[in-house]
């Protein structure tokens, strides 16, 4: 690893479903593509991040709210696995201090906070983290999404927590660019293209049009069918707001995700 990068970058992860890491032989389709761009995270950072902020698409409350436990239990919020996949453990540290410091910045730019002591990690933060790191050594931490799902609110949520990328924190949005679990087959094999490649127009396009593109996603083809709830497309605007005058780098892109649909990850940050 190199020495610490001025600025750290953010991501949009696609995080799969439930526990998938611990179970990838026993996955009904492949998972090693997207395995693979998680794998890739940490040479792509390019240094042992401080800590990393995980905006997870299963964490929903009236206000932010930032998990604050120094050693965050387990959350299993999934159901129809094997029975041992609900004793599995990714026991990375969390991170009070990184905790206030998000509450210092979100205090600071007048949007309503709370912290939880009590939170435990859920699928969206250790699915994902696990193939990026995989010795659980990286301090983690979740903050919430709002359940309102307010595009202008989570985009000013992150531009309020970009500095967090000047001090060794890498932040995360986990969600995944098709999520209607009805059409996780082949009849969601043309909507999910129809949006993905949307959703790759519109973040590569200029941060003006990009941000006013996500502030209208509605209207992308096929959208309330990839998304009839925006819960997994809502830690986007956190990961674009934090990085609103960067570039986008699609780091996973497939069309047989669950066997036909089309999904994808991004990282944002300046031109290398």
């Amino acid at each position: 690893m190199t020495d610490m990068p001025t600025r750290l970058p953010t991501y949009y992860l696609s995080h799969g479903g439930g526990p998938w890491p611990w179970m990838k032989d026993q996955m009904p389709f492949d998972m090693a593509p997207l395995e693979r761009s998680l794998q890739a995270m940490p040479a792509e950072i390019g240094t042992t991040p401080k800590a990393v902020l995980v905006v997870s698409a299963h964490w929903e409350a009236p206000v932010l709210t930032v998990q604050s436990h120094p050693n965050p239990p387990m959350v299993y919020d999934y159901g129809g696995f094997p029975d041992f996949t609900y004793h599995i453990r990714y026991p990375a540290p969390g991170s009070p201090e990184v905790a206030a410091r998000v509450t210092e910045l979100l205090d600071a730019a007048g949007i309503a906070n709370r912290t939880d002591p009590d939170r435990g990690f859920d699928h969206g933060m250790y699915a994902p983290m696990y193939p990026a790191w995989p010795a659980a050594d990286v301090p983690m931490l979740q903050l919430s999404i709002r359940h309102d799902y307010d595009p202008d609110a989570h985009l000013a949520a992150g531009r309020a927590l970009a500095p967090l990328r000047d001090e060794g924190v890498v932040i995360v949005g986990s969600g995944l660019s098709f999520h209607n679990l009805r059409l996780l087959g082949p009849a969601g094999r043309e909507p999910s293209r129809q949006f993905d490649a949307w959703l790759d127009g519109a973040l590569r396009a200029a941060p003006a049009e990009r941000v006013e593109a996500l502030r209208r996603w509605e209207a992308a083809p096929s959208a309330r069918v990839a998304h009839p709830a925006e819960d997994h497309l809502v830690p986007l605007f956190v990961a674009v707001g934090a990085a609103e005058a960067d570039v986008a780098t699609r780091t996973y892109h497939e069309a047989t995700f669950a066997g036909a649909i089309t999904a994808s990850s991004y990282r944002f940050d300046a031109p290398r």
